[in-house]
């Protein structure tokens, strides 16, 4: 049998590729539209106030992750297992417990933003007077109380496909406020309260769909279920606090670049490099819905300890990732210089930050279901120490490097910590399933 042959007749494979495609297809054109809204508002506000809007973004999503717990996470792993043997009050349960959790982080989340607003506006922003900008922006948290919670429901339940249909309302407001921003020659409050009413769509949006999918597939009175009739609680508490510490990490060593960039220089470095970053970004487009698709089938095929099976679909999975991410990495070395310059001509100078961070980009989107498959395996340690490891060094390079040598030093950090972290999260899944299955032949 061909190599093409196997692909097509897999039907796990095709499963996977047709959930993805669906949810692909509205995170497409929802993608158009965040790049659209994204090039007007750099246009509009230009380097130094588009780095001011990043700033005051990421600062509100980062606190709001030290304290998240990830649980759409733990909904897909025991809520996934628990539906897989029919048991429906465990899974209400469940849920119910991840909801009140998640809407509780949210509210400390805002407590906390709205507390060190003006700490982050004099030492992060190095505005004067732009407090009060964090703390209306950071109104997006309450609105997303329970997104984690709905995500991780509408994984387990294989609706996904609606998440894409919410994002792409969500785009459709935001890119039409910026829209009229743009032409009305709007200021950065305007830009702020686009962006704040896209995610008041989305957070409500997907809470609500996940509500209704929930009483479709264990009835109305699903909130009703007592959460202390859960079984082991320990291990849901110590699954919970591992993703806690270990997106926490993620956070600090990943996903508050912009913070650390304008806290090292200025917002104008900030806007040039939040330029670079949304076009490398662009890779996680057809990687987020087989992210979202591909974990509960893995997180099954352990359930199942089906090992072949399971290396086997990773094998294609990651083929078929390798292909579409280096042909796009690609796309985007040849006309990245006029991807930036559409931002603006000024923005062409993070042309270098933008290869740089290209190439942990890429391995890190072809290798994307490293992180799930240790989660499924119950190994949800060994991702935050190899993001510990990895994070620490990068860390310490940042200091010296990055005042030294700009923002492209930063980029080149964050390639190198994805490469090593998610490197090792890959040796290490691999090396438990082929224990595993050594295990199952004896």
């Amino acid at each position: 049998m061909s190599l093409l042959s196997k692909f097509k007749n897999d039907l796990l494979l095709g499963k996977v590729i047709r959930s993805s495609g669906a949810l692909f297809s509205s995170n497409t054109i929802s993608l158009a539209l965040s790049v659209v809204q994204s090039i007007l508002a750099a246009r509009l506000l230009g380097p130094a106030d588009f780095g001011l809007a990043a700033i005051i973004m990421s600062y509100a999503s980062t606190v709001n992750g030290f304290l998240s717990f990830r649980m759409s996470e733990l909904v897909v792993r025991y809520g996934g297992e628990y539906l897989e043997k029919d048991e429906k009050e465990k899974t209400a349960a469940l849920v119910k417990a991840a909801a009140l959790s998640e809407a509780t982080v949210s509210l400390f989340a805002f407590l906390f933003v709205a507390l060190t607003s003006a700490l982050a506006s004099q030492y992060i922003a190095k505005t004067p007077n732009t407090a009060w900008f964090f703390i209306v922006y950071s109104l997006g948290l309450l609105a997303n109380f329970n997104t984690e919670t709905s995500t991780g429901v509408l994984q387990m339940l294989r609706k996904i496909k609606y998440q894409g249909f919410i994002n792409l309302a969500q785009s459709l407001i935001t890119a039409g406020l910026i829209a009229i921003a743009f032409f009305t020659k709007g200021n950065l409050q305007f830009v702020l309260s686009a962006y704040l009413a896209g995610k008041v769509v989305l957070g409500f949006g997907i809470f609500s769909t996940a509500f209704y999918q929930l009483n479709q597939r264990l009835g109305s009175d699903w909130w009703k279920a007592k959460i202390n009739s859960l079984p082991k609680i320990k291990e849901l508490a110590h699954f919970a606090v591992s993703s806690n510490l270990s997106a926490t990490a993620i956070l600090v060593f990943r996903e508050s670049e912009i913070l650390w960039v304008a806290y090292f220089l200025t917002s104008e470095a900030a806007g040039y490099y939040k330029a670079a970053y949304a076009i490398v970004s662009l890779l996680a487009v057809p990687a987020n819905p087989f992210i979202l698709t591909t974990y509960p089938e893995i997180n099954k095929l352990v359930v199942e300890k089906a090992w072949p099976r399971l290396k086997d679909f990773l094998k294609k999975i990651t083929t078929v990732a390798a292909v579409y991410n280096l042909a796009l990495a690609a796309g985007f070395v040849v006309f990245g210089k006029w991807l930036l310059s559409i931002y603006g001509a000024q923005y062409v100078a993070a042309y270098p930050a933008l290869l740089a961070l290209l190439v942990g980009f890429t391995f890190n989107y072809i290798f994307f279901w490293n992180r799930p498959l240790l989660l499924s395996l119950g190994l949800p340690e060994f991702p935050l120490k190899a993001t510990i490891i990895s994070g620490v060094a990068k860390l310490l390079l940042t200091f010296p490097l990055v005042p030294r040598f700009g923002y492209v030093a930063e980029a080149a950090l964050l390639s190198f910590y994805y490469i090593s972290s998610v490197g090792a999260i890959v040796w290490r899944g691999i090396k438990e399933i082929r224990q595993n299955e050594n295990r199952s032949h004896h």
